[in-house]
């Protein structure tokens, strides 16, 4: 093995392992809040696409833990923020980690994905852009995906909190 390549494989290594430092304290963090609100939950981490990845999941159905997404998941963006300052706080690093609870964000990404692919169909046939309503950065992502999956590029515009994915034809 050449040292370039060994060292290439460390720092994959070194990612990873920095990856799962940020879903342990995440989940420490949660954890305490989930005590805190007396709510019951069990905490699953991984590593996703270069990001760690954590989920409050709940044998109960998760009832209870649906307050801690809130209308259209505002609460979960505010908890994921909490819990990214909660990592940077303890390692120094900014954080890119996503949060689940209850499965919220995965249901709204297979929307999502079907949204982009269905406006990537839209503008193959037509010919034209297909303008989409304003998104988080998460769901512009998400179409983003799914349209170049589909063979076509989109682009975001506009400015936050009003900004929105646009389709482009081939």
């Amino acid at each position: 093995m050449t040292e370039g390549t060994t060292s290439a494989a460390a720092e994959g290594a070194d990612t990873l392992t920095r990856l799962e430092q940020e879903g342990e304290i995440a989940a420490d963090y949660l954890e305490g809040l989930l005590d805190i609100a007396d709510l019951d939950g069990d905490i699953d981490m991984d590593v996703e696409a270069d990001r760690a990845s954590v989920s409050i999941i709940s044998d109960s159905g998760g009832r209870d833990l649906h307050k801690l997404v809130g209308r259209e998941g505002e609460v979960l963006e505010a908890l994921q923020e909490l819990t990214r300052l909660a990592v940077h706080r303890e390692t120094g690093d900014r954080s890119r980690l996503m949060l689940d609870i209850a499965g919220y964000r995965a249901q709204k990404r297979a929307e999502l994905s079907e949204l982009g692919a269905k406006a990537a169909a839209e503008a193959k046939s037509t010919g034209e852009a297909v303008r989409l309503d304003p998104m988080t950065p998460f769901e512009r992502k998400v179409v983003h995906d799914a349209v170049k999956a589909a063979g076509l590029r989109s682009e975001s515009e506009g400015e936050e909190p009003q900004r929105f994915v646009v389709v482009l034809p081939a």
